[in-house]
């Protein structure tokens, strides 16, 4: 059994971005981000054993096409942004894509992208075609609980944190203690989150919610989410009566709950794709694995790397950082 180190480069790479010392310059809070990303794979390699790093990355996603919606937020806020914040952006992205190419053309490790997939279902995939394998999903976005199962882990770089189906485990190996009711972290419940999310919808991705303002447990004269989700197999009298209910939005469309549910599905279930873009994220996975990489002095060339940046203390652990960089694939 192999055990895969599935990075969600991005996610990684730019909530590292936000860590950096406020004073910082933009080219050390950029050589920041890549050593904290390197970091995490250091760590999450040797603590979780790994076998082989993979890196999925993101592309324009075919969701804008089928919801117009799909995080038109974020391009308002980028066109939002001052000279000077535009301009750090702009050189994030361009340390982003010269990572990317450093471990595409310098180092074993698996890359995936295609124009019109996510990150999100490029790591679905793999783990949906390596089903015998164990994975590490390295992000520290919660979406990727709806993975979580007996094979598959999340492991955030960030606040150093293993998100598993038994709990949650800080650095230590510990449960991680949540600061308000000073108990220990609920485990993730996958099948529940997923469902949550698509009637809440999303607001980072812009994704509007199935039922505006429904409660989580109901009255006795309203059903909330956990009755129908309870209530979610047999399709009974607490699903329907949730499930068939109306709203009007600001704009006086009228809308059904289930309809709008549907839509959030598919946006949000990391297994309900569209039939052509599942196929379209086989195709992509097959054909990285049956690139045979042979890349040969790698050390030295994070050595050289690492120049680039300045960044000394990974030079000086140099063979450790390049071990999961060296690991080739093997089917």
């Amino acid at each position: 059994m192999t055990t895969y180190l599935l990075i969600d480069l991005t996610n990684t790479y730019f909530r590292a971005r936000h860590t950096a010392h406020r004073a910082s310059t933009t080219e050390e809070k950029v050589a920041f981000a890549i050593h904290v990303t390197l970091a995490s794979i250091n760590k999450c390699w040797r603590d979780q054993k790994g076998d082989h790093v993979v890196f999925c990355l993101e592309g324009r996603s075919w969701r804008k096409d089928f919801y117009k919606p799909y995080k038109a937020n974020r391009s308002e806020a980028r066109a939002a942004l001052s000279v000077s914040e535009a301009e750090e952006d702009r050189a994030f992205w361009e340390g982003l894509d010269h990572l990317k190419d450093y471990f595409r053309e310098r180092t074993n490790c698996t890359v995936l992208q295609h124009p019109e997939l996510e990150a999100d279902d490029l790591i679905a995939g793999w783990i949906q075609t390596h089903t015998n394998d164990k994975h590490i999903i390295v992000s520290s976005d919660s979406d990727f609980h709806q993975l979580l199962a007996d094979n598959v882990k999340q492991y955030n770089g960030v606040t150093d944190e293993l998100h598993t189906l038994e709990g949650i485990f800080n650095y230590k190996g510990q449960l991680v203690i949540d600061k308000k009711t000073k108990e220990a972290k609920t485990a993730p419940n996958p099948e529940w989150l997923l469902f949550e999310k698509c009637m809440r919808g999303d607001t980072s991705d812009n994704i509007f919610s199935a039922y505006p303002g429904v409660r989580e447990k109901g009255t006795k004269n309203k059903v909330g989410l956990r009755e129908a989700f309870a209530d979610r197999d047999n399709k009974g009298f607490m699903w329907n009566n949730l499930m068939l209910q109306k709203w009007v939005d600001h704009n006086g469309v009228e809308h059904r709950v289930l309809d709008d549910y549907y839509r959030n599905v598919k946006l949000c279930d990391l297994s309900a794709q569209p039939d052509d873009i599942q196929q379209i994220i086989t195709e992509c996975i097959t054909a990285e694995e049956h690139k045979t990489k042979n890349i040969s002095q790698v050390g030295i060339r994070l050595l050289k790397f690492c120049a680039e940046y300045d960044l000394q203390k990974i030079s000086e652990q140099v063979q450790s950082y390049a071990e999961p960089l060296n690991a080739r694939y093997s089917e």
